[in-house]
């Protein structure tokens, strides 16, 4: 048996660091899990034991369907073994239910690595977040909505004929209307991107005759854009465009969201352009502008919330800073991509894509 144990033992510095690579992932807050190539425990680390509440020895050679008793768990692994990744998240029915995410990823070789994150009370703080923004907005919702009414009503008085009113004070009721708007759009944003990132938004998919979407949110544009004496154009294939597999009034809301921001940034006399094209089984759609462009350095970060490109810019116009988040959410959620591009002072487009349905075509 000694001449067994004797034969090519492993050298001194490889024990070593093994024991130490061992006694660091032990004392990790993330679960480490090695799973074989047929799916079993080979090496476990006790904060994943820990969140199992089970005995890691024992552990060794379990099965990933008996560790987690969920066949979507056992489909996940099996989906990182063929695209390299995957992630879940699952309720742990322990002595205090917890929540944990889930990431698989291939392992070099045969197998995968499992890392286990609890999330419990990173879920909960979402959940907090959100139900405080949305009662916050609902409550603000009622005054905002009587104050725009008597606004309108004011502006609508001023302008009849005959009122003299000085006008500085047509100017400052105009001013408290602007304002009343920017406020009452901060807030409907506001709870729009909460639901989203809760997860209690759902997208209602179904065929999308996407051209008929884009002259839809061209028209609702139209006066606006006439206000800024800015114009908008559609360049769209003659055979039209190839239906999209999405939600037809979120896809609505993403086009009006850059069309508004393409006409604000725009210079009087310029226009602005929606254009389509499909390839690769994707329609394409793009917002082009002449404005004054966006800098190398804000390209990547616009569609962060709240984000806003360099004041000197805007020229005076608002905005809340989530209109392209709450953009990016939604084209993302259809399985498609948005992003800009710009040449910094001649102008930008943003582009979005989603997945084309069939040969059948719109618009």
């Amino acid at each position: 048996m000694s001449g067994i144990l004797s034969v090519n033992p492993p050298p001194a510095g490889e024990v070593e660091l093994h024991s130490e690579l061992t006694s660091l992932t032990d004392h990790l807050d993330v679960g480490i899990v090695r799973l074989g190539p047929p799916l079993e425990v080979v090496r476990i680390n006790r904060s994943a034991s820990r969140l199992l509440q089970g005995d890691p020895e024992r552990m060794i050679g379990k099965s990933l369907m008996e560790l987690f008793v969920d066949h979507r768990v056992d489909e996940a692994a099996r989906a990182a073994i063929r695209d390299g990744s995957a992630t879940y998240e699952i309720t742990l029915r322990t002595d205090e239910d917890r929540r944990v995410l889930l990431r698989f990823r291939r392992a070099p070789g045969d197998g995968l690595w499992l890392l286990l994150a609890d999330v419990t009370e990173l879920r909960r703080l979402q959940r907090i977040r959100t139900e405080f923004i949305d009662n916050l907005s609902h409550e603000l919702r009622t005054p905002l909505t009587t104050i725009r009414l008597l606004t309108e009503t004011l502006t609508q008085d001023v302008a009849r004929p005959g009122v003299d009113i000085p006008e500085r004070v047509r100017e400052r009721i105009l001013k408290i209307d602007v304002e009343t708007g920017h406020l009452a759009q901060m807030v409907s944003e506001l709870l729009d991107l909460s639901r989203i990132e809760g997860g209690a938004d759902v997208l209602h998919f179904d065929n999308v005759r996407i051209g008929d979407v884009i002259k839809v949110a061209v028209e609702r544009l139209r006066t606006f854009a006439d206000r800024q004496l800015v114009g908008l154009e559609t360049e769209l294939p003659e055979e039209g465009l190839p239906a999209v597999w999405g939600d037809e009034e979120r896809l609505g809301q993403v086009l009006v969201n850059l069309l508004h921001n393409a006409v604000k940034f725009s210079p009087p006399s310029s226009v602005v352009i929606v254009s389509g094209d499909v390839s690769d089984g994707h329609v394409t759609v793009a917002v082009r502008d002449q404005g004054v462009g966006i800098a190398d350095a804000d390209l990547d970060r616009i569609f962060e919330r709240f984000y806003k490109v360099d004041k000197a810019r805007q020229r005076g116009q608002g905005g809340t800073g989530l209109g392209l988040a709450i953009a990016r959410h939604i084209i993302e959620g259809h399985g498609g991509r948005i992003w800009a591009e710009s040449d910094d002072g001649s102008g930008s487009v943003f582009k979005f894509t989603v997945p084309a349905t069939g040969p059948q075509h719109s618009g």
